[in-house]
């Protein structure tokens, strides 16, 4: 696997994959249509990452940068890669508390560029791919940590209804359609027998916690899904919003700590955090900054939410390292994700068998 830079500057951009390349008449006509202020003609570049949604540079004639994210090719599993599902959202929370690109178009038309598509604004920034943030100082890291965990907070306290995404999911019963969800993607992409996940897929339907909590949650929360300003630790914006829905707050929180337990060979992990040397908050000094940006006293039933976190971080890398094994992934670091679903859903049963409130 191709080891990656601790940051990563976002005008980074390599050249097209083959399997992703298409032609840009279309799109440089659609863009003239719809996208206002696009200036003929288009210049295509693709980033690296996007391992589910392949994502493209366009620079316009005069310049101008936006970033395309489109489905991949080939045969995909059932309501996965939303991109439509992603401009739906971005376009709700722009100009809210929570910090999105503006959207431009959303092209349903897969004959434009071979699969559904939208465009959106470019942001000129950096993203942290490196979860303990090597190249920063202990302040810089307290105040990231601090700002992600307020962004998530903002997210949470978000009126989906008055931002129109009263139907954007359903209310209550989040997990328990998580539990199915990524069951029935598990199995969809498996490629051997992992007993541990068995385990895992009987343990959370039974041992379901009240799941009647609603809020808009993004469902892939981490740092390495926001991009930040270059002088700062604000953040410009929140990205990757594929799995976004109405769903429980806890569990979206459970999913961003999970560097704090599941080690990462490429991002690395908090494991061994020693916050008065990193700067970077205890878990439970994490969740308590959460909880004061929300008015709450605590988490309940956090070891549940943590387990399920796992086991859908599991079922997702699963799916990845399928999508590699077909060649439908942006670069070859998916193949290097084999052992990963059964590392993370090892740690989740040793989160079960430990216990824990």
């Amino acid at each position: 696997m191709e080891e990656i830079a601790a940051i990563t500057p976002t005008d980074q951009t390599v050249p097209i994959q083959e399997a992703h390349k298409f032609d840009t008449t279309a799109l440089e006509n659609y863009m003239r249509d719809y996208v206002d202020g696009f200036t003929p003609s288009l210049e295509l570049s693709q980033f690296r990452g996007g391992m589910s949604n392949p994502t493209f540079m366009v620079t316009d004639g005069a310049g101008k940068r936006y970033v395309l994210r489109k489905k991949p090719p080939g045969e995909l599993l059932p309501s996965a890669h939303a991109v439509d599902r992603e401009f739906k959202i971005i376009t709700a929370l722009h100009g809210s508390g929570v910090p999105v690109s503006k959207p431009y178009a959303l092209c349903e038309d897969e004959s434009i560029v071979g699969q559904m598509f939208y465009i959106m604004e470019f942001q000129d920034g950096r993203v942290f791919r490196g979860v303990d943030l090597p190249e920063l100082g202990s302040s810089d890291r307290a105040e990231i940590y601090d700002n992600m965990a307020d962004v998530l907070a903002a997210l949470h306290e978000i009126d989906y209804a008055e931002v129109g995404l009263a139907e954007f999911g359903r209310s209550g019963g989040y997990c328990e359609r998580q539990v199915r969800r990524w069951s029935q993607q598990y199995e969809a992409s498996k490629t051997e027998d992992l007993p541990v996940m068995d385990k895992l897929m009987a343990w959370l339907p039974e041992n379901m916690p009240d799941d009647s909590l609603t809020c808009l949650a993004h469902g892939d929360y981490r740092l390495e899904n926001m991009i930040f300003a270059h002088d700062s630790a604000d953040i410009l914006a929140v990205v990757d919003w594929e799995l976004g829905t109405l769903g429980n707050p806890y569990s979206d929180l459970a999913y961003n700590c999970l560097p704090y337990y599941a080690p990462d060979p490429r991002r690395g992990n908090l494991i061994e955090n020693d916050p008065a040397k990193s700067g970077i908050p205890s878990e439970e000094n994490y969740v308590k900054r959460y909880c004061k940006a929300r008015g709450l006293s605590e988490i309940p039933h956090w070891n549940f939410y943590l387990v399920l976190s796992l086991f859908r971080l599991a079922a997702i890398v699963q799916g990845v390292y399928y999508r590699g094994l077909q060649g439908n992934t942006p670069t070859k670091d998916a193949l290097a994700l084999g052992s990963q679903c059964l590392d993370r859903a090892t740690v989740a049963w040793e989160l079960v068998q430990r216990g824990g409130k």
